[in-house]
This record gives C-alpha cells, structure tokens and sequence, in this order.
C-alpha cells in the first residue's frame, strides 16, 4: 500500500513540474521568469539559457550591429542596460508576436521592484519608440514617455538639441547652388514612415503607398504615425 501511495506521490510531483516547466515557456501574452546572462546593447540582452531578447517598443542607439558605426548616445545607453540588467532576475512579458524575424524574444521587461525597464529607457531618454504592430500594448505608454523625454531634454535629445541647427531640406554649397542634403538610402529596421522638412520648413510625414513616398527623402524614419507627430511631424494635406 506504501509502495502505491509512493508512487502516486511521485505521478503528482511529475505533472506538477511539466505544468510549471510548461508556464515558464514564451507564449502569446504569457510571462516567464528568467536570468540576465549578458547585455548585448542597449536595447537588446542575453538569458542564462543562450536565448536572445530584444525589448518591445524602443530602440536605442546601435553599438554592436555589423558594418554599422556606433552612433551618438549609443554607448551610454548600453552602460546603462548593463548596468541596470546584468545579472538581474527579471520578468519578461510578452506580447501578441513572441519571436522577431531573428529568432530573438519580443518582450517586456521588468525588474523584481516593479521598474518597467522598456519604459524607463524612453523615459530617461536612452532609447527612441519603436512600435511595430502587432506588439502594441503599450504604444501610448511609450509616446508619453518619450514627449517627456523630448521636453526635458534628457539623454539623446540633449544631444539633439545641442546640434547645430540648419535646412534639412536644402543645403547651399561654396558656388552658391542650393542642393538636396544626403539622406539614408535605406529604411531602418521596423522604421518605414518617412519624415520630410519642405521649402517652407513645415514637417510632413509620409506613409509608404502615399502619392509622394517614393519621391520623398527624409530626414527621419519613424514606425508609426504617432511616432511621427510627437515628433512634430503632420500628415500630407492631399
């Protein structure tokens, strides 16, 4: 009878870790607990599993991507990342998309006092938004975050407001000519709205399919509409 009471006892317990082993499996809108092995950059981290993460819904300076220079605020974005998440046990929360076109992990992440890390790196202005549906779940969130970021001038966008300021447009060269500025040729990764300054400085963004998209070159590149007007960007009259 022992014998058969034992048993059933160890059934129990076997189910019970499948069904634990089972909640702890990324998931649509599913959560997991897991350890921060290395911060890759400022943005992106590795688990102690050998799984890569990218944060939902913000985009940091690049620092570490191939045959891309490090750009402005990119290496003290990714001091700080490493410094708040490095060996840290954290809480990630995923969304409708789990994985991106990478393999990587799509989530939220948060640490054991509650800071929503994605968040706060828009808030103290280490990162821009970058909301790419249909992982949206926080999108309004972040567009707060980051007009906040923007009016107080923190991180990257004290960098930006110490830039020299002229035309986006048109630049004019020694011989007088007026010219078209050099602009990037291609879309950043999950950016394909494109923010333009015309002749008379007003900023129009465009969406891809829009009349003038093709013929556009911008100044900036956004991943959604509202992106592009906390950026002081309106939409095309026609």
């Amino acid at each position: 009878m022992k014998q058969w009471m034992l048993a059933g006892m160890m059934v129990v317990a076997m189910l019970v870790g499948t069904a634990c082993a089972a909640d702890q499996q990324p998931k649509p809108n599913g959560e997991m607990e897991a350890t921060i092995k290395r911060v890759v950059d400022g943005d992106t981290f590795e688990l102690s599993g050998g799984e890569k993460v990218r944060m939902i819904g913000v985009d940091t300076p690049e620092t570490v991507k191939p045959n891309t220079p490090v750009q402005p605020y990119g290496k003290e974005a990714s001091d700080y990342s490493k410094k708040l998440l490095t060996g840290k046990q954290v809480t990630l929360k995923f969304d409708v998309e789990i994985k991106d076109r990478y393999g990587r992990l799509l989530a939220y992440v948060y640490l054991p006092d509650g800071i929503f890390v994605n968040e706060k790196l828009v808030r103290e202005g280490y990162a821009r938004i970058m909301t790419i549906p249909p992982n949206v779940a926080h999108a309004d969130l972040f567009l707060e975050a980051e007009r906040e970021a923007r009016e107080q001038n923190r991180g990257l966008w004290a960098l930006e407001e110490s830039q020299p300021k002229e035309s986006s447009e048109k630049k004019t060269n020694t011989s007088g000519e007026s010219k078209k500025s050099a602009q990037p040729s291609e879309a950043p990764e999950g950016k394909l709205i494109k923010g333009n300054i015309n002749s008379k400085g007003e900023k129009i963004y465009h969406v891809p399919g829009s009349a003038n998209y093709d013929r556009t070159n911008p100044e900036e590149w956004f991943a959604t509409e509202e992106e592009a007007q906390a950026a002081g960007y309106r939409a095309p009259k026609r």
